[in-house]
């Protein structure tokens, strides 16, 4: 197995974790949630020395799907998901960006096609299970690599807390059932990536993060 790496590139104002993944062997890669600044994360991938694969969306609010147009424009990478049921949420991040009252540049976005619970995304040697996981908007989906106990987990579960659900399409007890049913089975050893903040393991957060204990 290659190497997999991770870069993470803060954007916008939310500070949001736009993620560069990639092989460090094979220079092949993929852009997990380009919130915004899509001239900061074409750098950031060209720095890198990496081709770009594709970009993938975890769900469709506008600090991790705003900028995902855009960075199509500048690499002519495609964009992968969320689940359908984000569609909404896609269609309206302008309307998000007058809602959170941030500045003009974020754009709705139309995936070149959407995702479902149980397939498989990758590049390189590096395959991702795809999970649709409820509950902080209604199309998130996670990526979770089982070879290398590895997940990308978005905005379902951080570091000490979970994501917020008091927005357009949030449920509370979706997203704790989404976390119970389908992040911690994963497994107490995968390490994972959230979309803010830092990192953790999914067996640190059954421990001690109090939304979930």
């Amino acid at each position: 197995m290659t190497r997999l790496n991770a870069q993470i590139v803060p954007v916008t104002v939310f500070q949001q974790n736009c993620c560069i993944l990639f092989d460090a062997d094979d220079k092949v890669g993929v852009v997990v949630d380009p919130g915004g600044d899509a001239d900061q994360i074409a750098a950031a991938v060209k720095e890198l020395g990496i081709s770009l694969e594709a970009i993938w969306l975890t769900h469709g609010h506008l600090d991790h799907a705003g900028g995902a147009m855009d960075l199509k424009a500048l690499t002519g990478a495609e964009i992968v998901g969320p689940h359908r049921d984000d569609e909404l949420l896609l269609n309206s991040i302008e309307e998000q960006c007058r809602m959170f009252g941030v500045g003009s540049g974020m754009k709705n976005c139309t995936p070149d096609r959407w995702l479902e619970e149980g397939e498989t995304v990758g590049f390189g040697e590096h395959k991702f299970e795809v999970y649709h996981t409820p509950g902080h908007a209604p199309g998130h989906v996670i990526f979770f690599n089982r070879e290398l106990r590895f997940a990308h987990l978005g905005d379902v579960l951080f570091s000490g807390s979970i994501g917020r659900t008091d927005l357009p399409g949030g449920d509370h007890d979706t997203l704790i059932r989404s976390i119970h049913e389908k992040v911690l089975p994963l497994g107490d050893d995968v390490g994972f990536l959230s979309g803010h903040g830092p990192g953790s393991r999914i067996g640190d957060e059954r421990r001690t993060n109090p939304f979930i204990r």
